[in-house]
């Protein structure tokens, strides 16, 4: 306790000696990154990081301890806070990579782009409409920072190959996307339960940075660690599994909001005090005359995580890989075609930084990412309500 107390006080000044002047970035410049939530995703982030070009993770910020302790471990010389506002103050980090819970995204999007970072924002963009109305408030007015939002397939080989099929009317009219996310776990491990730790302690942890501006609760180590299993912090699976999904084929077609949606499901499996089901199904009516579905469960693995696009000249069937598969009634002739388009692990990140330094816009956009987590949020208001709910799109709420 006594070295962990040690690390604590090192963080309160391991940010104030860095102040400079922020300049622009050459085309050869390495971009500086600033990791806020050094969790588990965090630390991901931070590995893929470094396997960019011309990259590096310069500090990271996090409300527990011990992450940041793991941060260090990874990269020594990384700067830590507990204050991600500390990280914001330093003028040499040129972008942060926000890897928190959803109902933190807001706040934490909206500081980075007024102290003028770009910003890698993790999906799901927005926990909910007023959040994401807020954070396009911010993005409309910040400068020139560049957005790009956590879905990664967006930078994958997959996308190009989906363009490639969809090109030259080899699918023809699409009426149906048929969308599965399906896992499974040993008995007794329920699937996204994490241990709790001793050093997971009021002490460790800055619980009201945690909560941001989520209900107020008595410290609870079991809601830190497992946030994702209760609806004051997480989507569940919709925020996890379907917005990368969506995501993907909103980016491929082109995509609006959808018209209405309709949630249902429930917590059938893991009976262990979480609040987000585990088996669900989600129907988006698409104004492109699209209906989209989506089925998740935790309990069978046997169905994987697979995408059907259904056109009448043609089906795009994705999973592990990508591929298109001729409707014969209306292309006789036509023949199957796997796709062969690779992806480095680290693209999607790649891609951001590559961005920032040409202007470019990256793959996955502010607006893409405001427009899957409308979806998102259509989906979980349809659960919570028990009934389809609609977008009005003159007063853009859920109705």
């Amino acid at each position: 306790m006594d070295s962990r107390r040690k690390f604590i006080g090192t963080m309160a000044g391991g940010l104030a000696t860095t102040f400079a002047s922020q300049t622009v970035l050459s085309a050869n410049e390495r971009v500086r990154i600033g990791i806020i939530g050094a969790g588990a995703r965090g630390v991901e982030l931070a590995r893929w990081v470094t396997a960019c070009s011309n990259v590096q993770v310069a500090a990271a910020a996090d409300v527990y301890t011990k992450s940041l302790e793991n941060v260090q471990q990874l990269i020594p010389n990384a700067r830590v806070c507990r204050d991600y506002r500390r990280l914001l103050d330093d003028k040499t980090i040129d972008a942060v990579a926000i890897a928190t819970p959803p109902h933190l995204h807001a706040a934490q999007f909206i500081d980075s782009l007024a102290a003028g970072k770009h910003v890698y924002q993790e999906r799901t963009m927005a926990f909910n409409v007023e959040h994401a109305k807020r954070m396009r408030d911010a993005y409309r007015n910040a400068g020139r920072q560049t957005v790009q939002v956590g879905h990664q397939a967006c930078s994958s080989g997959h996308l190009k190959d989906a363009s490639d099929f969809l090109a030259g009317g080899k699918v023809g009219k699409i009426t149906v996307i048929h969308m599965r996310s399906f896992r499974n776990t040993p008995h007794g491990k329920p699937h996204w339960s994490r241990p709790v730790y001793p050093s997971m302690s009021a002490d460790e942890i800055a619980w009201d940075a945690f909560l941001g501006d989520a209900p107020r609760r008595d410290f609870d180590a079991n809601r830190f660690v497992n946030w994702r299993l209760f609806t004051d912090y997480s989507g569940g699976s919709v925020h996890e599994n379907m917005s990368q999904q969506l995501a993907f084929w909103y980016r491929a077609l082109g995509l609006q909001i959808p018209d209405m949606v309709n949630m249902s499901g429930g917590t059938y499996l893991w009976r262990d005090g979480r609040e987000v089901p585990d088996t669900m199904n989600v129907a988006l009516e698409q104004p492109e005359d699209m209906l989209i579905t989506w089925d998740s469960g935790f309990g069978n693995g046997q169905l994987g995580t697979t995408e059907d696009v259904l056109g009448t000249d043609g089906t795009i069937a994705r999973g592990q890989a990508i591929r298109y598969l001729p409707q014969k009634v209306n292309r006789p002739d036509g023949v199957e075609i796997l796709g062969r388009s690779t992806t480095a692990p680290a693209a999607h990140l790649q891609n951001f930084a590559d961005c920032i330094r040409s202007g470019r816009e990256p793959s996955c956009s502010f607006d893409l990412g405001y427009r899957v987590s409308i979806a998102c949020a259509m989906a979980i208001e349809s659960y919570r309500l028990g009934r389809s709910v609609r977008w009005d799109r003159v007063r853009e709420e859920i109705v």
